[in-house]
């Protein structure tokens, strides 16, 4: 069954210790590309959020059935307030997911109503897509 997902980008992009950090936005092009194949082999409508400045190339919106979208600052926690605002602002956050290992996000998101699921969970979801 299709689930809304929203992913703390750059969580995800970290819990996995495979040289990300030695090209940042890199790393957010290829969750990008893994998050629009899951969208479109599982149907799942997904949103991710990444911190810093956005890329050149990809610009907040729809891409090819990802969301993507921009913390709306700079600084410590920038992606988890702007995922919490959405949570806070979405008519059904019972129906949410927020993809994240990050135990405050979690916390914050939960008492709004958005389920919660770790970082590995996803990365392996996306690791059994064929291709």
């Amino acid at each position: 069954m299709p689930r809304r997902l929203i992913v703390d980008g750059n969580n995800v992009i970290g819990s996995r210790p495979d040289g990300w950090w030695r090209d940042r936005a890199g790393a957010a092009r290829r969750l990008i590309t893994s998050l629009q194949q899951l969208a479109a082999a599982e149907g799942d409508r997904i949103a991710v959020v990444l911190d810093g400045r956005p890329l050149p190339d990809v610009p907040e919106g729809v891409h090819d059935g990802v969301l993507v979208a921009y913390a709306a600052r700079a600084g410590r926690d920038a992606a988890d307030d702007r995922i919490v605002a959405e949570v806070a602002h979405d008519r059904d956050a019972a129906t949410l997911v927020v993809v994240t290992s990050d135990r405050g996000l979690a916390a914050r998101v939960r008492e709004l109503g958005a389920a919660v699921e770790g970082a590995a969970t996803l990365l392996a979801r996306l690791d059994a897509l064929p291709g």
